[in-house]
Formats: C-alpha cells, sequence, structure tokens
C-alpha cells in the first residue's frame, strides 16, 4: 500500500466551511432510502492509497475538504485504509471548495463534502449533474478579539474585522447576521484575507477582531493566550429562530447514485457511524489523532480542542431538504448568486420526498 500525504496547515479552511461536532441528529436520523471556493487551486492536502482489499472498480472515489466538514469521515478512512470496512474505492483529503468542484464535474472522484451554499451553486451550474446526500456540519464561525469591546454582533458597527471566506458561506452569514441585526454591513470595515494572514495580523497586533471557523480558530486561540472566543455565530443564528445553520454537506455525482444506488446506501450506513464515532467525547483522543493523521487539521492538539465545537451532525431525506432550504432561502435573499440565482430542485435532494 502507497500513502501519500501533504499536509495543509489551517490556510484554506475558512471555505468549508464548515459547519461543528456534538451530533445533532446524528442518532436519530437514518440513511435514506434511494430508487432504482474562494480560492483558487494550488495546494493540496491528499490522502490517496489503496487501502484494504476490496479492489471493485464500482466502489465511490471520495474527496473531503480540510477542516470541518472533512472531519467526520476521518474514521470511515481509517477502517478504510486498514482494510476493515470496503466501501469506498480512494481517499483524498482537499483544501479548496473549487478543486473539489471541479474533480466532480470532471468526474475525478464521485462523492465528495463541500460547503452548502457551493453545492447549490455547482448543481446549478451543471445542470443537476450533482445530489445532496446529507448535511455533515452545521455553523462552525466564530468572532474572536484581543480586547474587550466586542460581546454582541452589533458592537461590530464601525469596527475594523480581518474574516476569511469572502464569496462563500462565511461572508454571507456574517453579512445577513449584520443586516438582521439592524448593522449596516457597510458600516463594518472587513477586510477579507486567508486565514494564516489572519491569523498573523492578530498575534501582531496589540487589539483586534477576526471571524473564523474551526479548527483555524481553535489554532489562534491555542497560539496567543491574548485572543478570546467573543462570538459564537451559530449562537447568533439560532437567535434568530430561522432554523439550523447547515454549513457542510456530502454530495455525488447525480450519474454515480444513479448508477450504484447500493455503492450509496452501504457508503452513507458508514459514514453515519463515523460521524457518530467522530463526535463521541468518548473517542476524542482517537479521533483528534485520525483527523491530524489525515491532514483534516494542522495537529493532533488543535484536532483535539476543534471536534468539540465543529457541530458534527449526520441529517439526511427530508430533513436534509428541509433545512437546506431554509437556510437557502436566506442566501437568496442576500445574493442570489451564492447558490445558483435560484433554489435548486427537488432532484438536488437525494431521498427526499
Amino acid at each position: 500500500m502507497k500513502r501519500t500525504l501533504s499536509l495543509l496547515l489551517c490556510a484554506a479552511l475558512s471555505l468549508s466551511l464548515l459547519a461543528g461536532c456534538g451530533p445533532k441528529g446524528g442518532d436519530s436520523s437514518s440513511a435514506p432510502q434511494s430508487s432504482s471556493s474562494s480560492s483558487q487551486g494550488g495546494d493540496e492536502s491528499e490522502v490517496s492509497s489503496q487501502g484494504g482489499s476490496q479492489t471493485d472498480s464500482e466502489l465511490p472515489r471520495l474527496m473531503v475538504l480540510s477542516g470541518p466538514t472533512g472531519v467526520g469521515a476521518a474514521k470511515l478512512m481509517a477502517d478504510w485504509e486498514e482494510g476493515s470496512q470496503a466501501v469506498i474505492a480512494s481517499a483524498t483529503v482537499e483544501a479548496d471548495n473549487q478543486v473539489v468542484s471541479n474533480a466532480l464535474v470532471n468526474g475525478d472522484t464521485d462523492i465528495a463534502a463541500m460547503a452548502t451554499n457551493v453545492a447549490a451553486s455547482l448543481y446549478a451550474k451543471t445542470d443537476g449533474a450533482i445530489q445532496v446526500l446529507c448535511i455533515n456540519t452545521l455553523g462552525v464561525l466564530y468572532l474572536l478579539e484581543k480586547g474587550e469591546s466586542v460581546h454582541a454582533i452589533t458592537d461590530l458597527a464601525g469596527k475594523t474585522v480581518y474574516a476569511t471566506g469572502q464569496g462563500a458561506n462565511p461572508e454571507y452569514v456574517l453579512n445577513y447576521l449584520l443586516t438582521e441585526n439592524k448593522v449596516d454591513p457597510a458600516s463594518v470595515d472587513i477586510q477579507w484575507m486567508t486565514a494564516q494572514e489572519v491569523s498573523a495580523k492578530m498575534t501582531s497586533s496589540q487589539e483586534g477582531i477576526c471571524m473564523l471557523p474551526v479548527p483555524a480558530a481553535t489554532a489562534l486561540l491555542l497560539q496567543d493566550s491574548d485572543i478570546r472566543q467573543a462570538i459564537s455565530l451559530s449562537s447568533v443564528w439560532d437567535g434568530l429562530e430561522r432554523g439550523s445553520l447547515p454549513m457542510g454537506c456530502i454530495v455525488a455525482r447525480a450519474d454515480y447514485v444513479q448508477e450504484h444506488p447500493q455503492e450509496v446506501e452501504a457508503f452513507l450506513q458508514a459514514y453515519q457511524s463515523s460521524i457518530s464515532y467522530m463526535s463521541d467525547p468518548a473517542n476524542l483522543e482517537q479521533a483528534a489523532q485520525l483527523v491530524a493523521q489525515f491532514g483534516i487539521t494542522a495537529n493532533q492538539q488543535v484536532a483535539a480542542a476543534a471536534i468539540p465545537q465543529c457541530n458534527l451532525t449526520y441529517l439526511a431525506g427530508e430533513e436534509m431538504r428541509q433545512t437546506l432550504e431554509g437556510y437557502y432561502q436566506v442566501l437568496i435573499q442576500a445574493d442570489p448568486a451564492s447558490v445558483g440565482s435560484a433554489m435548486p430542485y427537488d432532484s438536488f435532494y437525494y431521498g427526499a420526498g
């Protein structure tokens, strides 16, 4: 078995967006029954090997994003490498939503993790060539501060915020929450950067405010003890009583789903089990080790601190559809282009209806 791994740090983690880890719906949802990014390319973090004894070419090739959307798959990937579970043919960890999108369009992968708004946009751009299988991550965005001036989102008016995720879930969520709390986004000086640049700016300054997802936010808190977690944007979202904040999902090529329904079902059952394992506090040490092993976070220390904040979940079928439709309605009001200019059709939601 040959295994290559080039580890990425937190630079592009914000694009995944990532949505947070005690499962919400993970124990009650079952896999549905089927019938017969902002940065551009570049760095990759890859785990691609011939793990296990299963060589069936019909098994799906899996690609996940580093960061929260990739965390839930770590146990499944480990079982595959050890040969104890043959539900995938290969596994790759990527840092860029765009690279994952390209792989799906080009047929280089069959099932993938990505940001929820990217999934809807890709569905529109490809005339329905993908389907969403499940939601795997809820809100994972945090406002951090070196200082004591921010205690509510309304405190951001007139301030500078260093942020990552322009053109993706983080930007749309922040703007929506500001607007709903009667703060004009134009009154906030949002400076868009990479996660590395945000971290460097915060650690080198005497004071500052930033928005990051976990695990980039977790890594920054561990790096600089003068920085505190000021606001969970998930909590602000929940206060609006608009439903859950779904930020990450699993999608598949529609033609693969149609041609290999049994393989899709087997994958989803194994994936749900992996989510349950990764979000169980009793497994935190081993889960953190796996996340670091596959380059999903920078290291095991960051993983151990980030996993409890990852808001891992498993929402499938009609529950998935209702959750995503509520979120997409919000995004369309904020910026129709963020989801491909229109609500996805029914065919987008695997196992729903």
